[in-house]
């Protein structure tokens, strides 16, 4: 027997890393109004290609004055590019923007190597980091999506004829014949995904009977999300500083102050220029935050794209969410550990004087600063809703008491010479209506 090592590890690619940077008159007056720095785009398109365990052994941004629609970049910067990935050596270019498919195929054939645009890197990270068979379906259909358009470029043998019938005629070419297959797969997991729709339907319709308020997380990716996560439910969800360390739904249950229950969920975290083909496919995950009764904005305020991830932030919620309803929204920012002493003065200053409803909130998750002042305020945000009673129960119902302190906020209480509980409660209507059977049942 041999007793030769076989290394079975992948190859590691290198890449190079290209940010377009496109003027503002030429990208057009539907261009998001926080343009990030150049050094921010830069960064982030890296730690796009990092994820992927990519060797980035080269980064440039490069100006765009006029968009060339054969290869985006002008003739001159098509070479100096293709000048930086021989020096490197690199066998992979990443363009941090939106590449046409023959922009994408004259990119590779000009540069000598394997170009992928931000659509396809974003693609490929979720293809890598979905569990659950939901997840996996989102991206397989975003996938297909994505290159049902670019058929000419990624497949070698599509200009082949196929005969149909006994006549030996040309028949439909293999390309037509693989959009039609390809469209049969994108029709089927449609199917499969508004299936997936009416259960999470159901579950939220079971939900509902046991009157547990949801509470859900969402935010740019990497702003903390899954930390703070964990911080709140003693959990251990898989939480990295990471882009898209998570990308599947995750339900916990949550213990208020007041003795509540509610249920938390972290959900996808968003990203700027987010390909419209993962806005779609992920419309069923989000709904999550449509049903919620609180919905908790985190932001790493430690970042000095802030604003521009939450203009980002709120731009994909109003495609995915146009109905949501923003007055059940809540800013968390978080990282505060982060930032020097006078930042956190300030924006303390900023957080008192928001003029919003729901005043932002200070957090460092990873500290555990904050925290219990934001359990605090969620759970007097969860039980603002409701109608106030005032209930008088004998001593011996106490699974009747324990009920209205477990699902509902009682505000005020005190016992009478016979020994009767005088309770003034708050109850949501789902709440109320298993107070009344239980009231039947006794």
């Amino acid at each position: 027997m041999s007793d030769k090592y076989v290394d079975h590890a992948p190859d590691i690619v290198r890449a190079v890393v290209v940010d377009p940077d496109i003027d503002i008159h030429v990208r057009g007056a539907e261009a998001p109004a926080a343009r990030r720095y150049e050094e921010s785009r830069l960064e982030e398109a890296t730690g796009l290609a990092l994820a992927l365990d990519l060797a980035i052994v080269g980064a440039v941004s490069v100006r765009v004055r006029k968009i060339n629609p054969a290869t985006l970049f002008g003739q001159g910067k098509v070479f100096e590019i293709k000048a930086l990935c021989e020096e490197v050596e690199a066998s992979l270019c990443v363009v941090n923007g939106g590449l046409t498919p023959i922009q994408q195929r004259n990119l590779e054939k000009e540069l000598g190597v394997k170009v992928v645009d931000r659509t396809g890197l974003i693609l490929e990270i979720f293809g890598r980091r979905a569990r659950t068979g939901e997840g996996k379906l989102q991206v397989e259909l975003a996938r297909l999506e994505y290159e049902r358009s670019r058929l000419v470029r990624t497949w070698t043998h599509l200009e082949r004829q196929r005969a149909t019938g006994t006549t030996g005629g040309p028949g439909e070419t293999q390309i037509e014949l693989d959009r039609r297959m390809i469209a049969d797969k994108i029709k089927q997991l449609k199917s499969e995904l508004e299936e997936v729709r009416r259960t999470r339907g159901l579950h939220r319709s079971q939900r509902k009977k046991v009157p547990y308020p949801i509470v859900a997380l969402v935010g740019y990716t990497n702003a903390g999300k899954s930390t703070l996560f964990n911080n709140l439910t003693k959990s251990e969800v898989f939480a990295k500083d990471l882009l898209f360390a998570t990308l599947d739904t995750t339900l916990r249950s949550l213990k208020l102050p007041n003795g509540r229950s509610a249920i938390l969920s972290d959900t996808v975290g968003f990203i700027s220029d987010l390909p419209h083909e993962l806005v779609a496919a992920f419309r069923a995950t989000l709904e999550e935050v449509e049903q919620a009764d609180l919905i908790l904005h985190v932001r790493d305020v430690s970042n000095p794209e802030t604003e521009a991830q939450k203009a980002d932030v709120e731009q994909v919620m109003g495609q995915i969410l146009p109905d949501l309803d923003r007055s059940r929204m809540v800013e968390v920012w978080n990282k505060i550990d982060l930032l020097d002493e006078e930042m956190r003065d300030i924006l303390y200053a900023r957080a008192i004087t928001d003029r919003a409803s729901n005043k932002p909130l200070m957090v460092s998750a990873v500290t555990g600063e904050g925290v219990p002042a934001l359990l605090n305020q969620v759970a007097l945000l969860v039980d603002a809703e409701g109608e106030e009673l005032d209930i008088v129960l004998e001593p011996h119902q106490g699974d009747v008491i324990a009920f209205l302190y477990q699902h509902g906020r009682v505000l005020d209480r005190h016992e009478d010479e016979e020994g009767r509980v005088h309770l003034h409660v708050r109850l949501s209507d789902q709440a109320y209506g298993r107070y009344e059977k239980m009231i039947a049942r006794t």
